[in-house]
């Protein structure tokens, strides 16, 4: 009883502490949750078309070295509810990784209030302009930024990335719903919330109600609306069962997650109207005011899609679906020169994909490090998958983390089998999205001139102020002259404080208790998604209601685009060109193709052969190619071998030089790169002796039997 009660007390001082970090935090100018240090580069109200956005270099801390050669890292923040710095809020994050990669990083955020008229489009045009100054910063960077667009910046990276594809390098985008429809029934009931609400038209009033800002808390409440048991009990009674240890650690998540920002009603409806209920973003139906219409298929930059199963958010149908919706094989991904890469975490939640100090310590700390692998792979669909390192690691030096990435080719089957919509889901979907349309047009006509009339901006200030997040602060703060009496006590208990042992009989029937609050919770959350599902399927999936909004009941709608004719044309011109220069090019371009034949008998690639590839173009004597020139030369030879196999290969000899021992010499360095992940065997094994032969050296049978592993050493010596 003294533990429990001591427990409580410092329990209620905690939440005093954070009732006063939460009114310390929104009482800056500009609130975030940035670790590091941050050196302003461009303040976004200052642009000619203002938007409350900024864009900031992070500092890195002295024990952390800098290469300005490499390519520097951009990491966008969400601007879902929360304040901005979750990308770079403890030293295992996306920014603490990719420094410690040697990058240089800069994070574009954003204030808590926004620039009256500032739109989705006007935010784009302003991150183009942050992102023009990264690259003019880094005149020798060896590649285009890479972008990290996290959650609800993931699609703003997107959509930036096709308006201006020639900005960007790789983009990693982490738990970001691209396709709102998909999902499979049972799970993810999010996607059924536009439905059931109506539509759009209570987004419409809440920002009328706000006098033309939309209060971000009401997308947070959203989130906690997901996991009702952890939202009501756990997370509370994690810190008061571990109050010794606890506080730390959820007062500075708390610091964060309490830090509601706003925006424009033009934004949110933005939002809410093309993507969470529209889906307008993978169909391509989104216009902007010049009439450039967003087309996912024009990014040009490796695309790096991070999801996981255990994300109610955002799970890998609604991150992974807009594939589906843009291609139809993985040979139409190639014909427009893309390249995807996707991981499936199993079970890390939403907000684990950027906070996790595991997931930031492996998935983000090997896309970091292994960014060039990323932008250089061939045009294709890849899984990234990872094996952890050991003592039985082949090459493990060259591995740069705890971790051996691989990249495996993959079709779209693979996405597929994932599970998606049926032909009816897709109808029902078309059915919510135009009800929501008509609800929101009656809104406005009818009811608007009322709300508007009555709300003025003092009206709406206070009822962002008594919203029940903000209060849950404002009431434990020290604000609250009963918390006076709470810190004082807890001062006592803290020299008086007596824990129990860990077998104390009190103490596991206190857990027992709360497994079963838990479980009482989570029964009931999924008794109402279940219930939530039933009902849109069943009334979204009535034939009189579809005809009645005009869809035709039993038709089958598909939101694959088809390639346009003026792409047929660029890419059978661009075919040809490619066929007529089969023939052209030096030792270099043979060793390219020969490397790209052997290896993709293998349907990967392995980290540990693209460091042995860059070791090889570090020692290699002959002039050296940017990391742009070499992208361009692998993604000319792959697409060689594609189109004409045959007279690629027989075309190789042509593109040798005379000299035996430069020949010798460009072998054994493929051999090596090969080597590198694995014993070449198999297929592999008889294609390189096929490439002996045609590079002349099929007499000499000790460069294609007994394969040895790449040594580094050995070479060099």
């Amino acid at each position: 009883m003294v533990d429990a009660g001591q427990r409580s007390v410092l329990f209620l001082d905690i939440m005093r502490q954070r009732g006063d970090q939460y009114r310390e935090h929104v009482a800056q100018t500009a609130p975030h949750v940035l670790q590091y240090a941050a050196e302003l580069i461009t303040d976004g109200r200052k642009l000619d078309e203002p938007v409350n956005y900024a864009l900031v270099r992070i500092v890195p801390p002295k024990d952390i070295e800098i290469d300005m050669s490499r390519r520097p890292f951009v990491v966008v923040d969400p601007r879902a509810g929360h304040g901005p710095g979750i990308g770079g809020f403890k030293a295992d994050s996306e920014i603490g990784v990719a420094m410690r990669a040697g990058h240089p990083c800069y994070f574009i955020g954003f204030l808590p209030e926004p620039v009256p008229g500032q739109t989705i489009e006007r935010i784009a045009r302003a991150e183009a302009k942050f992102i023009e100054i990264v690259i003019d910063r880094h005149p020798e960077a060896d590649g285009k930024p890479c972008v990290i667009g996290n959650c609800q910046a993931g699609w703003a990276v997107m959509i930036l990335a096709s308006l201006r594809p020639e900005l960007f390098g790789p983009l990693i985008i982490a738990g970001a719903p691209l396709a709102y429809w998909a999902g499979v029934h049972g799970k993810y009931p999010m996607r059924y919330s536009g439905g059931l609400l109506g539509g759009s038209w209570l987004t419409a009033l809440a920002s009328d109600l706000g006098a033309g800002k939309f209060d971000g808390a009401w997308l947070v409440q959203n989130f906690e609306n997901q996991n009702p048991s952890n939202t009501l009990w756990t997370k509370q009674y994690n810190v008061y069962s571990k109050v010794d240890t606890e506080a730390d650690r959820y007062l500075d998540f708390e610091r964060w997650w309490g830090g509601h920002v706003n925006l424009n009603a033009e934004e949110i409806q933005f939002i809410v109207d093309e993507l969470f209920i529209g889906n307008n973003l993978a169909a391509g139906r989104i216009e902007m005011s010049d009439g450039q219409k967003v087309d996912l298929r024009n990014i040009r930059s490796p695309i790096v899609v991070f999801c996981s199963k255990g994300d109610n958010v955002t799970p890998p149908q609604q991150a992974l679906d807009w594939i589906l919706d843009c291609y139809s094989s993985v040979d139409e991904i190639r014909a427009y020169g893309q390249t995807i890469v996707y991981t499936v975490h199993d079970s890390i939640g939403h907000l684990g994909i950027f906070v996790s100090g595991g997931v930031a310590k492996k998935e983000h700390a090997e896309f970091s490090s292994n960014i060039d692998l990323i932008d250089v792979l061939p045009p294709g669909l890849y899984e990234a998958t990872f094996e952890a390192r050991g003592n039985e690691t082949l090459n493990a030096d060259l591995a740069a983390g705890q971790w051996v990435m691989r990249c495996e080719a993959r079709t779209l089957d693979d996405i597929r089998a994932m599970g998606g919509n049926s032909p009816d889901d897709e109808r029902r979907f078309a059915a919510a999205k135009r009800v929501s349309e008509l609800n929101l047009a009656a809104y406005q006509k009818f009811l608007r001139p009322f709300v508007k009339g009555m709300v003025t901006p003092q009206l709406a200030e206070w009822a962002r102020n008594m919203h029940p997040l903000r209060l849950q602060y404002e009431l434990f703060s020290s604000q609250n002259p009963w918390m006076s009496t709470i810190k004082a006590a807890a001062d006592r208990v803290e020299d008086e404080r007596k824990p129990v042992s860990k077998d104390n009989p009190f103490l596991a029937f206190q857990e027992q208790m709360s497994k079963q609050i838990v479980h009482a919770l989570d029964s009931w959350r999924d008794a109402q998604e279940a219930l939530s599902e039933t009902v849109f399927l069943n009334v979204y999936g009535s034939p009189l209601l579809q005809a009645a909004v005009g869809i035709d009941p039993n038709s089958v709608l598909s939101r694959r685009r088809e390639m346009s004719a003026e792409h047929q044309a660029m890419l059978a011109k661009r075919i040809a060109e490619l066929k007529s220069h089969i023939e052209e090019g030096g030792l270099r371009e043979a060793a390219i193709r020969a490397l790209l034949y052997v290896g993709s008998a293998r349907s990967m690639v392995d980290e540990r052969s693209i460091e042995a590839l860059r070791r090889v173009r570090r020692d290699h004597a002959g002039p050296r190619v940017t990391l742009a020139e070499f992208k361009m030369l692998v993604r000319e030879q792959f697409f060689m071998l594609l189109l004409d196999r045959g007279a690629s290969l027989a075309a190789i000899p042509k593109l040798l030089p005379d000299d035996m021992n430069q020949r010798r010499a460009a072998f054994v360095a493929m051999r090596e790169v090969l080597s590198a992940s694995e014993d070449l065997t198999g297929e592999r094994a008889n294609r390189l002796k096929q490439v002996a032969e045609l590079f002349g050296l099929e007499g000499e049978k000790e460069l294609t039997s007994n394969v040895a592993p790449f040594d580094p050493k050995a070479r060099a010596s």
